[in-house]
C-alpha cells in the first residue's frame, strides 16, 4: 500500500484509547479526527441503519432508524462540543458536513408524503377543528436495500467525504478516529471500511474500573460501574472468540506495556501500522497509569478483582 489503511482506535473508556489516537495522529501521514465522531457506531448511527434497511427491513423500522439517523447528523452531533468548544462538523469543515449530509438522504428514501394529522379540539374527522388548514405530517418511505452492499457503499462515501477531506486539509493521506465502544462493533466496522487497521487498547480491567469512577458519565459506585463494565468485556470476550483476529488487520496493544517500553513500544505500534517510527509529543507514562492505585482500599480492591475474577485473567492480565 502507497499510504497507511485507514485507523479505527477501540477501547472500554479509561484505557487510553484517546492518547494512543493522539500518538497515532501526530504521526505525519495519519490524521486524527480531533474528536469522537459517534454517527457511525452510537444508537441510531450508520450500523443501526445499515440493519433496518436490510436484515431487519419493515417500512415503520426503517422510518424510525432514518429518524434517528437525522437527529443524530443534524441535531446531536453538530449540538456537541469537545473540551475546547469545538464540534465535528467544525473539525471535518462545515460546509463539507453539511453538504455530505444533505446528499445522503436522497440515496435512502423511496419516497414522502404528507399524513394528516389528527384533529385537536372538537374537529370532526372530515373537518378541522377551527378556520386553518388541517394539520400534517411528513413521512418518509425508506428504501429497501436486498444488496446489503449497494447500502454500504452509501455510507462509506459519506464516511469517506468527510474523513478523507478532513485528512487532505491536514495534508495527510490518511485518518484515525477513536471512539471507544469501536470495539463492540468491530465486525461493522471492516464491513464499512475494508482496509481499516483497528488498533484496540487495553488496560488492567481494576485500573479501568477505577479510572470509571471518577468521571461524570459514567456510574459513581463501585457497583454501578461493574454494571456497566462487566457486560462490555463479556461482550468483547465472546466475540472474540468467535472470529480470526490475526487474519484482520488488528492491532491489540497493553497500555502498561507502552508505558514500560515507550520507545521500543511506539516503534512496534507504527511497524504494525506501516509506516515509519517517529518521535511523537504524547507519550506513555508509567506514574499516569498508576495514579488511580489507591483510590480503592483493600477491601474494595479484592471485592472487585473477585467481581472481574473472569475478566482479568481473559483480558490477559494478572
Amino acid at each position: 500500500m502507497p499510504f497507511p489503511s485507514p485507523v479505527f482506535v477501540a477501547g472500554t473508556g479509561r484505557s487510553g484509547t484517546s492518547r494512543i489516537a493522539d500518538v497515532i495522529g501526530e504521526h505525519p501521514l495519519i490524521h486524527r479526527i480531533p474528536m469522537e465522531t459517534r454517527f457511525l457506531v452510537d444508537p441510531g448511527g450508520l450500523r443501526d441503519l445499515a440493519d433496518a434497511l436490510t436484515s431487519r427491513f419493515e417500512p415503520g423500522v426503517g422510518e424510525d432508524a432514518l429518524r434517528r439517523l437525522s437527529d443524530l447528523l443534524t441535531v446531536r452531533v453538530p449540538g456537541r462540543r469537545d473540551d475546547r468548544g469545538r464540534t465535528v462538523p467544525e473539525l471535518v469543515g462545515e460546509r463539507r458536513y453539511r453538504d455530505a449530509v444533505q446528499r445522503l438522504w436522497p440515496q435512502l428514501i423511496a419516497t414522502t408524503y404528507d399524513e394528516p394529522a389528527p384533529a385537536e379540539g372538537f374537529g370532526d374527522a372530515d373537518r378541522p377543528a377551527g378556520p386553518f388548514a388541517p394539520p400534517s405530517r411528513r413521512r418518509v418511505v425508506p428504501r429497501y436495500f436486498s444488496d446489503r452492499g449497494d447500502l454500504v457503499a452509501i455510507l462509506r462515501g459519506l464516511v469517506d467525504g468527510l474523513f478523507d477531506g478532513a485528512a487532505a486539509d491536514a495534508g495527510k493521506p490518511t485518518w484515525c478516529e477513536k471512539t471507544p465502544f469501536n470495539m463492540l462493533c468491530m465486525d461493522f466496522l471492516w464491513e464499512l471500511v475494508p482496509e481499516a487497521t483497528i488498533v484496540h487498547i487495553t488496560r488492567h480491567p481494576v485500573s479501568v474500573l477505577a479510572s470509571h469512577l471518577a468521571q461524570p458519565w459514567a456510574p459513581p459506585t463501585v457497583h454501578g460501574a461493574l454494571a456497566y463494565l462487566t457486560p462490555v468485556y463479556h461482550r468483547w470476550l465472546a466475540w472474540r472468540d468467535t472470529v480470526d483476529l490475526t487474519a484482520r488487520r488488528y492491532v491489540e496493544v497493553r497500555a502498561e506495556d507502552l508505558a514500560a517500553d515507550w520507545p521500543g513500544q511506539r516503534r512496534a505500534l507504527f511497524a504494525r501500522l506501516g509506516v515509519d517510527d517517529v518521535v511523537t509529543p504524547s507519550t506513555f507514562q508509567s506514574h499516569r497509569l498508576t495514579n488511580r492505585s489507591d483510590q480503592l482500599d483493600a477491601a474494595t480492591r479484592e471485592f472487585v478483582e473477585e467481581a472481574l475474577g473472569k475478566v482479568i485473567p481473559a483480558m490477559g492480565y494478572e
